[in-house]
């Protein structure tokens, strides 16, 4: 459990850790009916990034939670594989570059399949009060 929660604490993993408590945040929120799941699609144009057909706060969250994944288990290989630290240092910021890019297309692959799936979907109506 400590090294989970140093690798957690710990460059590069450290971002994306921040990243991922706004996220749950958000997701507790959603839940609790106090924001809306959709309330941030109007201001982000997913389309551009490649992660359009799902709302903006579900490709985020996507990205965010394989990012994390990523460099959190990057994190741990790096220290266990008992590098001196200028290698362990290169190969630290090497995670914090290629993370983000791998949880990018990952989120992509995974959110044009979700797209497919909910255009299947029938529509639910919005509630009037």
């Amino acid at each position: 459990m400590g090294e989970f929660l140093s690798a957690a604490a710990g460059l590069p993993t450290m971002l994306f850790s921040a990243a991922l408590v706004v996220v749950l945040g958000f997701w507790l929120l959603v839940l609790s009916g106090v924001a809306e799941r959709g309330a941030f699609d109007s201001d982000v144009d997913a389309e551009r990034l490649r992660l359009g057909g799902v709302p903006v706060a579900v490709s985020v969250s996507l990205v965010v939670v394989i990012g994390w994944a990523l460099s959190l288990s990057g994190s741990v290989l790096v220290h266990r594989v008992g590098l001196p630290g200028a290698a362990a240092s290169l190969l630290s910021v090497l995670l914090l570059f290629l993370a983000p890019f791998v949880s990018w297309r990952a989120s992509r692959r995974l959110v044009r399949r979700l797209a497919k799936f909910l255009q299947k979907m029938p529509r639910r109506r919005a509630r009037r009060p």
